[in-house]
């Protein structure tokens, strides 16, 4: 090998996986090495002959659909951050407040949310007190709440061992399973609480009750919202021309050639640790690398690391992952009973149906659907139903209609009905997850200048993924100028 092959090897980094963790680690990179003055190539490959992961939207007849992801949350700041870095600050939109509601299935009807219930927490008595979703003995049982002690220890529980602990299993079984299901399509037997929602045993621990500490946190968010300046998004945001607009911007900030498409690995390899990397490829030659950030799904990473380090990979390999399909649905308004006055509407387990939930996608956001139409998204599978994921498409567009006549009155044919499949995308941050995270973080360790990014480990959120690139990059840029210093997982 030549000498300048060496040196341009030797400050080369390989991104793994074109979704927007690894797009969110590429741009990062290069506006690092750009600002630093640093001379470091980086290549983005991607299996798959387009970008963006469980990001990608379609536009069809006025209509625009998004196959994964429709919006990210605001008040973990770096998908928001994001966005205006690269010039998409008058692209963010909030969603629409006119119907800032949501619905929970009770008996086959919709019943709105309580005003002010947020995933566990009441943060207003009243609305809760009137609602219908608990019975008199189920609302007596969350109150109990404010008298339970605190938990004597600081172990991880279930997220339904929580709450049947503070507030009693029918606020499990009629609110905050079928919420917290529609965001991790997980199990809350199985759920660690630690590792998804560490924000509430926080609140017992200080407050001693959850009712409490979202009351006094409720009062705080709306008085810091009028005392706030600037532009306000409420809890999710997207942007207006789609979701897919972050990832083209990302990948259009990237150097020409940078990003290489239908590029599948075959595995990595490192002949000994003071050599680079090779990335071998399904099909044309292998390229070195001083560095590689892997973001693809825990298993898919694992394969790629069988060969130099089977013990990381069977680490990997423990984090389980659930399968999920969306199908978009739209019908012209006349042809829906319901009249779509909220977000959505989220279906608990109990309730022995089909479906997830269903978000209102033109309601929830403007400009998504022409006037006089009603566009939604239903969410099958997921790891309560893995069967229904097996389903083919005939199949489940034939089970979401029938679903969506019981519950919405939806007649005749629609407009457009399309199924997006999401297979093995959903990490399940079960019991013991952060124990695994550390050992993997452990293990990687040992292997300088790799880097493990993505959804699997701490946050499966937009944001999340946005932030877990960004921090890959940083650790890698560092590794980078000290070959001592280890990139992080």
């Amino acid at each position: 090998m030549e000498l300048t092959e060496r040196v341009k090897s030797r400050d080369r980094v390989v991104v793994v996986g074109g979704g927007i963790t690894g797009l969110a680690a590429a741009h990062r990179l290069v506006s690092r090495a750009s600002t630093a003055s640093r001379p470091i190539e980086v290549v983005l490959l991607e299996a798959k002959d387009w970008i963006g992961g469980a990001i990608w939207t379609e536009r069809a007849d006025g209509f625009t659909i998004e196959g994964g992801a429709d919006s990210f949350i605001t008040n973990k700041p770096w998908a928001l951050d994001l966005c205006r870095d690269l010039g998409l600050g008058d692209q963010i939109i909030a969603t629409d407040d006119r119907n800032r509601r949501s619905f929970v299935v009770r008996g086959g009807k919709l019943l709105p949310v309580p005003e002010g219930f947020v995933l566990m927490a009441p943060g207003r008595m009243m609305p809760l007190l009137t609602s219908p979703i608990l019975s008199a003995r189920g609302k007596l049982r969350m109150l109990m709440d404010l008298v339970i002690p605190r938990k004597a220890d600081d172990s991880d529980e279930s997220l339904a061992a929580f709450v049947r602990r503070r507030l009693g299993r029918e606020a499990l079984d009629r609110l905050v399973q079928p919420l917290v299901g529609g965001i991790y399509t997980a199990d809350p037997n199985e759920l660690s609480l630690k590792a998804t929602l560490p924000q509430f045993p926080a609140m017992e621990r200080e407050h001693g009750s959850l009712i409490l500490a979202a009351i006094r946190q409720g009062r705080q968010a709306r008085a810091a919202e009028r005392a706030a300046s600037g532009a306000r998004y409420g809890l999710f945001a997207s942007l207006a021309d789609g979701m897919d607009t972050l990832t083209r911007a990302l990948a259009a900030s990237l150097p020409p050639r940078t990003l290489r498409l239908g590029a599948s690995v075959r595995r990595i390899v490192r002949p000994d640790p003071g050599q680079p990397w090779r990335v071998e490829l399904l099909d044309g030659p292998p390229i070195e690398a001083g560095g590689v950030i892997l973001t693809t799904e825990a298993h898919a990473s694992a394969r790629l690391i069988d060969g130099f380090d089977p013990e990381l990979a069977l680490q990997l390999r423990s984090i389980p992952y659930a399968s999920s399909a969306i199908v978009t649905v739209a019908y012209r308004k006349d042809q829906v009973a319901h009249p779509l006055d909220g977000f959505g509407v989220v279906v608990p387990a109990i309730e022995g149906r089909s479906i997830l939930a269903v978000s209102f996608l033109s309601v929830k956001f403007p400009r998504r659907a022409p006037a006089g139409t009603a566009l939604m998204r239903v969410f099958v599978g997921g790891a309560t139903q893995p069967e229904l994921f097996e389903l083919g498409d005939d199949e489940l567009k034939a089970l979401v209609r029938g679903e969506l006549a019981s519950l919405l009155g939806a007649s005749g044919e629609p407009l457009l009905i399309g199924v997006a499949r999401h297979s093995r995308a959903m990490p399940q941050y079960t019991l013991g997850h952060l124990d695994r995270v550390a050992a993997i973080r452990q293990r990687s360790a040992r292997h300088s200048r790799l880097a493990l990014a993505g959804n699997a480990f701490h946050g499966v959120g937009i944001p999340d993924c946005v932030r877990s690139g960004q921090e890959a990059a940083d650790s890698m840029l560092l590794a980078l100028a000290d070959p001592a210093a280890p990139a992080a997982a």
